[in-house]
């Protein structure tokens, strides 16, 4: 699959594939990521890319022409363009699954300032997303979450598949609390047990405690997709 990053600031992009598991994706060809500053589609000899808003107020906005112009030059039948703004709808683990397994080469465009020109996303833009309620300086960050988090789901890339079972947001549950084997610890941490059906052997008993702990984590943490579970058992 193909990430392609059009941004002003390339070297906020280029360093996350730098090392671990995306890393060993691109090198056996799993992944292909291409950044490309937008700012060389520019006319102007100063490679200006932004103006005032037409309707006055803060913030400069990116110009339509020049996002135009990039998406003409490296889109293709197969590519889906995304751009990240707060305004849209906010992205999660079934989207990533979704453009995982439909899409060959997603387009990232990473807005600066005030934003891109509305144009751009009316005629261009396939999918907006937003990763949370929170404004960021630029959209680089929030495309490489959505990068990482779409990688994920692509055969092979986290090499054992069974690793993607069982995490947090499948079927609307957080993931229940995890322990490791090696039991050397502090003693204000020793004084902490480890539940213990979870070494017993009994993988029926294990599942159903951590589904048990997996509700009772959601319902504390995040009541607002509990109550979503709570809705579809009721409605079953």
């Amino acid at each position: 699959m193909k990430f392609t990053f059009l941004s002003l600031f390339p070297n906020l992009i280029s360093g996350y594939f730098s090392d671990s598991i995306l890393k060993r994706a691109i090198d056996s060809k799993l992944l292909e990521i291409e950044i490309i500053d937008f700012r060389e589609f520019s006319n102007n000899k100063y490679k200006k890319v932004d103006d005032f808003q037409v309707s006055g107020g803060a913030g400069l906005v990116i110009y339509a022409d020049v996002l135009e112009k990039a998406l003409k030059a490296i889109s293709s039948r197969d590519s889906h363009i995304i751009y990240l703004t707060p305004v849209a709808k906010q992205f999660n683990s079934y989207d990533a699954k979704r453009l995982a397994s439909n899409k060959k080469h997603i387009i990232f465009i990473c807005g600066r300032y005030e934003g891109i020109d509305e144009r751009v996303i009316e005629c261009f833009v396939d999918e907006v997303f937003c990763i949370g309620d929170y404004i960021l300086t630029g959209g680089e960050l929030a495309s490489l979450v959505m990068c990482d988090c779409i990688s994920r789901h692509i055969p092979n890339v986290l090499g054992n598949a069974e690793s993607l079972l069982g995490e947090s947001f499948e079927d609307n549950l957080l993931e229940a609390p995890i322990f490791t084997k090696t039991n050397i610890f502090s003693k204000k941490i020793s004084n902490l047990s480890i539940p213990s059906e979870y070494s017993k052997g009994n993988h029926s008993r294990i599942r159903a405690l951590k589904n048990e702990l997996s509700l009772s984590k959601t319902k504390y943490f995040r009541p607002d997709i509990y109550n979503k579970v709570r809705i579809c058992k009721i409605d079953i």
